[in-house]
């Protein structure tokens, strides 16, 4: 995650807590989040977003430093993840609301660290790395789930039409 505050982060991850575990089990397949602030933030973002997946922190960001992870905003904003609902302002507005009704001056986390996603394993091999260049450049999930052997997930609250 970029940081715990940010409406993109957030929107993906309600976004990854539709994978059902069923898909994990069934290839073997761990999905994990992390985050760059305090572990006491993990709890309420669960609660805010649905998630019930393993997540954890790193409030030193040395795993977004090891993996090369960028802080700014690339010039390429043309990019925009599929999980991203909001648009800008009302998405920063909501952000910034959710900041300000949070403890004072917790911002849980650098809002200049870019995340990314990654398959890693087994062991230290890894299949998949992508590091995003702005706060809207999150792969799709369902390509994530794809490479990694898992079945993918109908996003939208759209009833699928079967053409027959």
């Amino acid at each position: 995650l970029q940081h715990f505050l940010c409406y993109t982060c957030k929107e993906y991850v309600e976004d990854l807590a539709k994978v059902p575990k069923a898909f994990l089990q069934e290839a073997n397949v761990r999905l994990i989040v992390i985050g760059q602030s305090s572990y006491h933030h993990i709890k309420p973002f669960c609660n805010l977003t649905g998630y019930t997946h393993e997540m954890y922190v790193d409030p030193q960001r040395e795993i977004y430093k090891t993996l090369g992870m960028k802080r700014g905003e690339g010039n390429n904003v043309s990019v925009r993840s599929p999980h991203v609902k909001s648009n800008t302002l009302l998405g920063s507005i909501r952000s910034m609301w959710r900041a300000m009704t949070g403890p004072a001056f917790d911002f849980q986390g650098d809002p200049a660290q870019q995340g990314g996603a990654l398959i890693l394993g087994p062991g230290n091999e890894v299949h998949f790395l992508h590091l995003d260049k702005n706060r809207l450049d999150h792969v799709p999930i369902n390509t994530v789930l794809q490479l990694a052997g898992v079945k993918t997930v109908n996003f939208t609250n759209k009833p699928q039409i079967i053409d027959i």
